[in-house]
């Protein structure tokens, strides 16, 4: 029986029939899988819980004609029920696990998994407040992908810096030679911000005022989104009410 064996996130899942499920994972070592969880929503079942988003677990799978077939899991990361009790915390790992199955939906690699269990479990012990490590998140993910931002050199001419224009479509701050007319400035505090974020300079990030993080926040959104090609459904919904 052609079998292997993961460690693996859980991004999502889909109801199929009356008891089985449709399970999205995002694993260390084969990229993305999608496999059939049999029977996980029956009362007796053995692993249901263990297969819920959120959840990191040491699974097996036999490989089928179109989806895999999940025959054991074991968990090795409970985040789950800790990011559910909270509804800031969920909407953000909601946010998170929507931008990993987008970016990985063609290729997968070991960062990219490694960056959303640690995001997630983050998250579960309340580290930092949830805002901040969507952000963090969501501006690492984008650099494994291939389009890490500049917040000091001209993202365009790689004059140094540091420069105040950002340009989402342009790939970060940019010189006031290139910059394209009406583009908007920021401040000191907010770039510093954006940068500590994506290197994860912790006690920059916390000490961060309330406006700074909201300027942050909805650049990081507007690139996110713009670099994917598209919304991301969770985002409108992610809670940015300050701790």
């Amino acid at each position: 029986m052609p079998t292997y064996r993961d460690d693996a996130v859980v991004l999502r899942t889909h109801k199929l029939g009356e008891a089985d499920r449709i399970v999205t994972l995002l694993s260390r070592q084969h990229g993305k899988i999608r496999a059939v969880a049999k029977g996980v929503r029956r009362t007796g079942s053995r692993f249901g819980s263990r297969l819920e988003p959120f959840m990191v677990v040491d699974a097996q799978f036999y490989i089928g004609r179109s989806l895999d077939i999940v025959q054991q899991a074991e968990s090795i990361g409970a985040y789950g029920a800790e990011i559910a009790l909270d509804y800031g915390r969920y909407t953000a790992a909601t946010a998170m696990a929507e931008t990993a199955d987008k970016l990985t939906e063609h290729e997968a690699g070991l960062q990219h998994y490694l960056l959303l269990v640690g995001a997630l479990r983050s998250l579960a012990r309340g580290e930092h407040e949830a805002g901040l490590t969507l952000d963090s998140y969501l501006l690492r993910a984008l650099s494994i992908a291939g389009w890490a931002p500049s917040f000091r050199d001209c993202a365009v001419t790689g004059a140094p810096g540091p420069h105040r224009t950002f340009v989402v479509q342009l790939g970060g701050v940019v010189s006031d030679a290139v910059a394209p007319p009406g583009s908007p400035r920021l401040d000191a505090a907010t770039l510093d911000h954006l940068a500590a974020l994506l290197t994860g300079d912790w006690e920059t990030v916390d000490g961060a005022e309330d406006r700074t993080r909201a300027q942050a926040s909805g650049i990081v959104a507007a690139y996110t989104q713009f670099h994917m090609e598209r919304a991301l459904r969770s985002l409108e919904h992610v809670d940015r009410t300050p701790a």
